[in-house]
């Protein structure tokens, strides 16, 4: 059975996808996902669309459980070391990144992924709808890796990426990719960018002839990876929360800003613990 969807009303209250992902339950695109799947049912009545704006009085049930209450909206900090995948489940039963988890954490959202061979910070949040605001580039917030390569670094080559380049088709946004060092055949740099497509870094480094062997992301915009220990997690305080989100962290849906809006590298920023932070030594 399905329903006949009520008009979208915002004096009433939120889409549902906006609901859903709001209590931590999943992204709003998966809520919609759900939804087509006729695991979603609003006072009774099965959804078949996502067109459908729900209030507080209005009794939601996904999987035949009732919604749990929407806790206040938190972040953490977790590392995740290289072999883990950042999904919730894998067809191909490989290790993933929530199997790691605390127990005592909520259920969670990552904000973006790392793949497979990739390594360092992940920001997690039980806010489904921060999470999405927070991958968008419209934040402007930088992301900053560790990058080894194989192969004679050009600082002239590098320096091309800061215009954007078109690999296979695909256009990238500008790039910074600086050489921090040169050791034999292999070069550590630290690559800057606002955008994060799918295995960006590896295929442009790939474009100009430099194998990536390993890859470790130290910063999400203003938050850092610091000396967080491969596989653990760590909140990021309330205070620190509401400063770099611009207010209050339910607000942050419509009004997310922080020192990458202006373009800044956060090298140098707070990091989520509020306190100075550090460079992180050098991986060997």
């Amino acid at each position: 059975m399905s329903s006949a969807s009520p008009p979208p009303d915002a004096a009433r209250g939120d889409r549902i996808a906006k609901v859903l992902a709001r209590a931590g339950l999943c992204s709003r695109r998966d809520a919609e996902r759900w939804i087509a799947e006729g695991r979603v049912r609003v006072n009774g009545r099965l959804l078949d669309t996502p067109a459908c704006v729900v209030g507080p009085a209005d009794q939601i049930v996904v999987d035949g459980k009732p919604l749990p209450a929407a806790d206040r909206t938190r972040l953490w900090r977790f590392h995740k070391p290289a072999g883990v995948v950042t999904t919730h489940r894998d067809p191909q039963g490989r290790p993933t990144l929530f199997d790691m988890l605390p127990p005592e954490l909520p259920r969670v959202i990552s904000v973006g992924r790392l793949d497979l061979n990739s390594e360092g910070l992940i920001l997690l949040t039980n806010d489904g709808a921060l999470a999405r605001r927070l991958e968008l580039p419209s934040t402007g917030w930088v992301r900053r890796y560790r990058v080894r390569v194989h192969g004679y670094v050009d600082p002239a080559r590098l320096a091309t990426l800061e215009s954007g380049v078109v690999v296979e088709g695909i256009a990238y946004g500008p790039i910074r990719a600086v050489l921090d060092g040169q050791k034999g055949e292999n070069a550590w740099l630290t690559v800057s960018l606002q955008e994060g497509k799918n295995r960006e870094i590896r295929r442009v480094m790939d474009h100009l002839g430099y194998q990536t062997s390993r890859l470790i992301r130290v910063a999400y915009g203003p938050f850092q990876l610091g000396e967080l220990e491969r596989g653990s997690a760590a909140e990021v305080p309330g205070r620190v929360l509401r400063d770099q989100l611009g207010g209050a962290p339910e607000a942050a849906t419509s009004r997310v800003r922080g020192e990458g809006s202006r373009g800044r590298d956060p090298e140098g920023d707070r990091p989520a613990g509020g306190k100075p932070q550090r460079r992180p030594p050098r991986p060997r």
